[in-house]
C-alpha cells in the first residue's frame, strides 16, 4: 500500500469518524436524538446560554453539526463543510471556555478538538474516497476553501462577540 493510498485511507477515517459525531450532536439539537434536548428545548438551552434568539440559534448550530458532519461523511463540499463545522464548534467553546481548558470539568477541550479536527479535513481536503473526488472537485476548489473559511469565521465572531456582549450587559443590570 502506498503512501498516498495510506493518506486517503487516513483522511475517510477521521472524515467519518468526526464526522458522525458531528452529524449526532448536531441531531440531538436538531431531533432530540440520541438524548438530546431537540430544537425546543436547545432552543431555550441557547436563550440561557445568551445566544439570541434562541431557536434561531439552535438551528444554526445544529445544522452546523450535523449538515457539517454529514458532508464531512460524504466528503462532499468539504471546504464548506469543515468550515460550518468548525465555526458551531466555535461557539461551544465560547460556553465552554470558563470551566478552562479540560472536559473532566466542563471546559472546552472535546468541542476544540472536534472544530480543529473539522477544520483540518476542510482545508487538506477529503482524499480519493470521496463524493468531491468521485466528481472532479466540483465544490471543493481553493476559492471556496478561502471564502468558506472567511465566511464562517466571520460570522462565528459576530455571534460570539454578540453573545459576550448581551452576557455583560446581563451581568451590568445584576450588580444594580
Amino acid at each position: 500500500m502506498t503512501c498516498s493510498n495510506r493518506r486517503d485511507l487516513a483522511l475517510l477515517a477521521l472524515r467519518t469518524g468526526t464526522g458522525a459525531v458531528l452529524v449526532a450532536h448536531g441531531a440531538q439539537k436538531l431531533f432530540g436524538w440520541f438524548g438530546g434536548a431537540g430544537l425546543a428545548g436547545t432552543a431555550a438551552a441557547m436563550e440561557h446560554m445568551g445566544f439570541t434568539p434562541g431557536r434561531e440559534s439552535a438551528i444554526a448550530a445544529g445544522l452546523g453539526e450535523a449538515g457539517g458532519g454529514a458532508l464531512l461523511v460524504l466528503g462532499l463540499a468539504t471546504p464548506a463543510a469543515g468550515a460550518a463545522a468548525a465555526g458551531a464548534m466555535a461557539g461551544a467553546v465560547a460556553v465552554h471556555a470558563p470551566a478552562g481548558f479540560f472536559a473532566q470539568s466542563g471546559g472546552f477541550e472535546y468541542p476544540a478538538f472536534l472544530g480543529f479536527t473539522a477544520a483540518a479535513v476542510g482545508l487538506a481536503g477529503a482524499g480519493r474516497y470521496s463524493v468531491d473526488h468521485a466528481t472532479g472537485h466540483v465544490f471543493d476548489r481553493p476559492w471556496m476553501t478561502a471564502l468558506a473559511f472567511a465566511g464562517s469565521a466571520a460570522a462565528a465572531a459576530a455571534v460570539v462577540t454578540k453573545r459576550a456582549r448581551a452576557q455583560a450587559r446581563r451581568e451590568e443590570a445584576q450588580e444594580e
